[in-house]
C-alpha cells in the first residue's frame, strides 16, 4: 500500500488538486479556455524543466537557469534596441544561453567543481551581467518589435467560442515541441542512454568507455539553451525584459523534475514524468490565483512539495538497496 502511494502519489496528487479546484471554482476552472491559459502560463517553466531533466539524468543540476533566462531576454531586447533584425537577435540570445551552459559544463566536467558550487557562482555572474548591460532598467515599449511580442499572443485556431476563436498558443506549441525533442534525445538515442549511465554510476560508465566529461559538458550546454529559450518566451509574453524576470524559474523547474521522479519506478528523472510535475505546479498556481490566495501560500506549497518529493525519491532508493 505504501509502495503504491509512493509510486502513484504524484498522479493521485494531480487528480486531487484538479478535483479540489473544479469543486471550488466550477464556473471558470474546468473550461477549455482556462486549460489553454494554464498551458501558456507554464510554457516557460516547462521548457526550463524539460531541459533541466537532461542534466538531472546524470545526477547533476543547474542553479543558474533563472539568471540565464533573464540575461537572454535582456540580450535580445538590447539587440532589438540597436536595430538588429528579430531572427538575428533571437539567435544571439540563444547563443548566449548555450555559451553560459557550456561554461557551467566546463567548470563541472573539466575543472571538477561540484555542480551546486559552479552553477551557484554562475547564477550570480549571469545575474550581474544582466543588470550591468541593462543598467538595471526594464526594456519595453517601442524597443520590443511587435512581431516578437505578437508571437506570444498568437496561436493555432482550434474552435469558435461565441464571437471569438479559441487558440492553441504558440508558446504552448513550442513547449510541446521541446518536450518531444528532449524525450527523443533521452529515451531513444545512445546519447540519452549514456547520460542515464553516468547518473547510475559515473565510474562504471567511464570504465565502459563513455566519454563522461564531454557528455556532461554538452548536457549543460543544452540546459543553457533551454533556459535562454524560456527567457525569450517570457520576454515575448510580457513584451519587455528586465534583469530579474527569470528569477522564479530555477526552484520551480527543479521541483517539477523531482515531482516527476516520484512517478518513475527507478526514481530517475524522465521528461514525460517532468511534464506531470510542471502540470501540477501550473494547476496549483492557476487555481490559487483564481481563489485569490496569497502568493506566499504558493511558495510554502512549492517548498513543501519539493521536500516531500525528495523524501519520497530517497525512500524509494533506500528500498531498492
Amino acid at each position: 500500500m505504501i509502495r503504491t502511494i509512493r509510486r502513484y502519489g504524484t498522479l493521485i496528487g494531480i487528480i486531487a488538486v484538479i478535483l479540489f479546484f473544479w469543486i471550488n471554482i466550477p464556473d471558470t476552472f474546468m473550461t477549455a479556455r482556462n486549460w489553454l491559459n494554464i498551458s501558456q502560463q507554464v510554457s516557460m517553466l516547462a521548457v526550463t524543466a524539460f531541459t533541466m531533466t537532461i542534466v538531472m539524468a546524470m545526477g547533476d543540476f543547474d542553479l543558474s537557469v533563472g539568471s540565464m533566462a533573464s540575461l537572454s531576454g535582456i540580450v535580445a531586447a538590447l539587440a532589438f534596441k540597436a536595430g538588429v533584425p528579430v531572427p538575428a537577435a533571437i539567435i544571439l540570445a540563444l547563443g548566449v544561453g548555450v555559451l553560459g551552459g557550456l561554461i557551467n559544463g566546463a567548470l563541472v566536467s573539466y575543472v571538477g567543481i561540484l555542480p551546486f558550487v559552479a552553477t551557484l557562482g554562475t547564477l550570480t555572474i549571469f545575474s550581474g551581467f544582466a543588470f550591468l548591460i541593462s543598467g538595471g532598467k526594464t526594456i519595453f515599449g517601442t524597443d520590443i518589435p511587435a512581431s516578437f511580442s505578437g508571437f506570444a499572443r498568437s496561436g493555432v485556431p482550434l474552435f469558435p467560442a461565441g464571437e471569438q476563436w479559441v487558440f492553441l498558443p504558440y508558446l504552448t506549441l513550442l513547449a510541446l515541441i521541446v518536450l518531444l525533442v528532449v524525450w527523443l534525445l533521452l529515451e531513444h538515442t545512445v546519447y540519452g542512454r549514456r547520460l542515464y549511465a553516468i547518473g547510475g554510476n559515473t565510474e562504471a560508465a567511464r570504465l565502459a568507455g563513455v566519454r563522461v566529461r564531454f557528455l556532461r559538458f554538452s548536457a549543460f550546454g543544452l540546459t543553457g539553451l533551454g533556459a535562454a529559450a524560456a527567457g525569450l518566451m517570457y520576454a515575448s509574453r510580457v513584451a519587455s525584459a528586465n534583469p530579474t524576470q527569470g528569477s522564479g524559474l530555477m526552484l520551480s523547474a527543479i521541483a517539477a523534475v523531482f515531482l516527476g521522479m516520484t512517478m518513475s519506478e527507478e526514481g530517475e528523472p524522465r521528461v514525460l514524468a517532468t511534464f506531470f510535475g510542471v502540470l501540477i505546479l501550473g494547476v496549483l498556481d492557476n487555481g490559487l490565483t483564481q481563489m485569490s490566495v496569497d502568493s506566499y501560500v504558493r511558495e510554502i506549497l512549492v517548498g513543501t512539495i519539493i521536500v516531500l518529493a525528495v523524501a519520497s525519491s530517497s525512500l524509494s532508493k533506500l528500498e531498492q538497496r
